[in-house]
């Protein structure tokens, strides 16, 4: 079972799990983790599920692709080189990724 340790902007903790094939965005939305809004229900058309991944955990995630490149450029909070939008981030089985949830996403 996958697993996500999410952090807020003030340092709470909330270790959620999901279901291989669940992206990051999912597991927050389905068990009411604030601090990941996502709007648009994950279809990659608002930036409202923009998270900061643990450095050491981006290379076992999906590259990213163009569109999310380009939508990162519209969050709230500026962009950083682990900036990554929640939803675009589909876990695998046995998979723990810490990510970090922006103070504001809208």
């Amino acid at each position: 079972m996958p697993k996500v340790t999410y952090t807020s902007a003030s340092g709470d903790i909330n270790v959620l799990g999901g279901n291989s094939g669940d992206s990051v965005m999912e597991i927050a939305v389905r068990n009411g983790l604030p601090g990941i809004v996502a709007e648009c229900g994950g279809s990659l058309a608002c930036s409202t599920c923009h998270v900061f991944v643990r450095e050491e955990d981006l290379e076992g995630l999906v590259a990213m692709g163009e569109l999310e490149d380009e939508m990162l450029d519209g969050t709230t909070e500026e962009r950083r080189g682990n900036s990554r939008l929640s939803c675009q981030l589909k876990l695998e089985a046995d998979v723990h990724v810490y990510v970090e949830t922006p103070e504001s996403q809208v």
